[in-house]
């Protein structure tokens, strides 16, 4: 049985370009980048090129580059490490009930400490609105963190407004990008981007490294304490390997932007076309205008997400309800919750199907083709 992986937003395989780096590194490279001799400053020389690639990838300084274990820790760094070196100007913080829960977890933790935040609420197409936005930031405001793209349906967030509205005020602007790095061009100067968060795993890259960008103009309390790693800004000897691979990983995956997202729209397409050739019922979460061209979530009426995630992996076809950060939770998607309310039927009957490296146009059609013998035969 042929088996088809839908499910890249969840995590991505490993390039073998960046397989082959890795190894190499491991093989050939050992010192600790901290050390001063041959062996280390070899080490450092890997770091140093790759702190480079990433800031030029999003138009940022190499010193505004921190290495972080992934995007989980890039948000925590950002939030927290803000919260606490800025708390003598304000104690409120801005976020949307979308976010990650890498994030809007981070946020309930500084609640608990005193802080204040507000969830703003989206529409039904899963976006925030800058107007509300505005009319939420006070003199006490110091951070805004909205997402680029939705993990689960897609949806782009108004960055570009966003930037605008927070520019001329003291709150500093963060962005996980987890999902949109990659794929869509960022530039965080002309975007009025703070602070944002970039996951290696997602790009076809190795688990366990990302980045934070910190622009050097904000004040960063770090969460590690120990060596000057990072400029002081994050304790820890450097995991070279992973970071080399890392930085393959982000040379192969800007030189493919347009291509990328030109191909996946058309899975999008041809997707969507299926399901209506095959007259199944269905709804798009999201939008199909403003989304990440490769996170497509189809709510199908009268079905039931698990049972459909049991038959389309027994038919070899692997997608998912939402973010595998929740996965063996019973709770609904509050993603879905914010766009559609605890009621909506949406919240039982969503699939998200993704699209990534090794995807072709016939493993699409063939698991299109799939799901809809699966949906006319559960909901009879």
């Amino acid at each position: 049985m042929e088996r088809i992986y839908l499910d890249h937003a969840a995590t991505s395989p490993m390039h073998p370009a960046v397989i082959d780096k890795i190894t190499t590194v491991m093989k050939n490279v050992f010192g600790n980048p901290s050390s001063i001799h041959f062996y280390g400053r070899e080490s450092r020389h890997y770091i140093d090129e790759a702190r480079q690639t990433m800031a030029s990838s999003i138009g940022a300084k190499p010193n505004e580059i921190i290495f972080t274990s992934g995007g989980t820790e890039a948000d925590n760094m950002a939030l927290t490490g803000v919260a606490l070196a800025n708390r003598d100007k304000g104690n409120h913080i801005i976020t949307a009930q979308i976010e990650h829960h890498a994030v809007l977890h981070t946020c309930q933790a500084l609640e608990k400490q005193g802080f204040q935040v507000t969830y703003l609420p989206v529409d039904e197409a899963g976006r925030i609105s800058a107007k509300q936005l505005q009319e939420a930031l006070t003199d006490d405001t110091i951070l805004v963190s909205i997402m680029y793209g939705n993990n689960e349906v897609g949806t782009i967030q108004p960055i570009v407004e966003i930037g605008e509205v927070v520019k001329g005020h003291q709150a500093f602007f963060h962005t996980d990008a987890v999902q949109a790095y990659g794929l869509l061009s960022i530039d965080v100067k002309q975007l009025g981007i703070d602070l944002l968060s970039v996951s290696s795993h997602k790009i076809n890259g190795p688990k366990g490294i990302g980045f934070l960008y910190a622009a050097s103009h904000v004040p960063l309390s770090p969460l590690l304490f120990g060596g000057e790693q990072e400029r002081k800004r994050r304790a820890g000897t450097e995991n070279v390997a992973s970071i080399a691979g890392f930085e393959e990983a982000v040379v192969i995956s800007q030189q493919t932007l347009a291509e990328k997202a030109a191909q996946y729209t058309q899975y999008k397409e041809k997707m969507i076309s299926v399901f209506q050739e095959e007259g199944i019922e269905f709804s798009v979460n999201g939008t199909l205008d403003s989304s990440l061209p490769h996170v497509l979530n189809i709510a199908f009426p009268g079905t039931n997400v698990e049972s459909m995630l049991v038959n389309l992996d027994l038919a070899g076809i692997a997608v998912s309800s939402g973010s595998a950060c929740t996965a063996g939770s019973i709770d609904p998607s509050h993603v879905l919750v914010a766009m559609f309310g605890k009621d909506s039927d949406r919240l039982i009957s969503s699939i998200r199907f993704s699209f990534g490296l090794g995807t072709t146009m016939e493993q699409v059609e063939k698991a299109a083709h799939e799901t809809a013998r699966i949906v006319k035969r559960l909901v009879k």
